[in-house]
């Protein structure tokens, strides 16, 4: 295996076993305090799959269907768990790899309302999900993806 695919199976392998860890770690503290909103991040990639990535498809798709287990698991203990799922964003690990023209106009032709999304975009729906305003939500999946999975 080279180089690369070494790195590509550590940062895969990092995905769901993060997921998975957290998860873990934060149900006994949950407990003690009557219950909580667990907000896993898998990708619209985990939804929809992708021929270049299939390590991280099935590594983000691992992340959603772990959360709807855990969600149903926790679900008497008033814990949550939820997924989110963001399309193309432009955050601090992207930025570089999103702003040569090329690839740029590639993923914007993927995005219906013609801009990729920012780490404010993805927080507003982390926010909702930690807030009471979900109080109702388990087990859901988030889609923040400028419509990408609805073509």
């Amino acid at each position: 295996m080279t180089s690369k695919g070494l790195d590509i199976t550590h940062r895969t392998a990092v995905h769901a076993k993060g997921a998975f860890l957290g998860t873990k770690v934060a149900i006994p503290a949950m407990r003690r305090s009557g219950g909580g909103s667990i907000i896993n991040t898998s990708s619209v990639m985990g939804i929809v799959g992708s021929p270049t990535s299939p390590a991280y498809s099935a590594a983000k798709g691992a992340i959603r269907l772990f959360s709807k287990t855990a969600a149903l698991q926790y679900a008497k203990e008033n814990i949550r768990v939820n997924s989110i799922h963001p399309g193309y964003a432009t955050t601090p690990l992207t930025a570089e790899r999103f702003s040569p023209p090329k690839v740029n106009k590639a993923l914007l032709d993927r995005t219906p309302m013609g801009r990729l999304g920012t780490a404010e975009d993805i927080a507003n729906g982390v926010l909702f999900l930690a807030s009471d305003e979900s109080s109702w939500m388990t087990g859901a999946e988030l889609v923040i993806d400028c419509g990408m999975t609805a073509q």
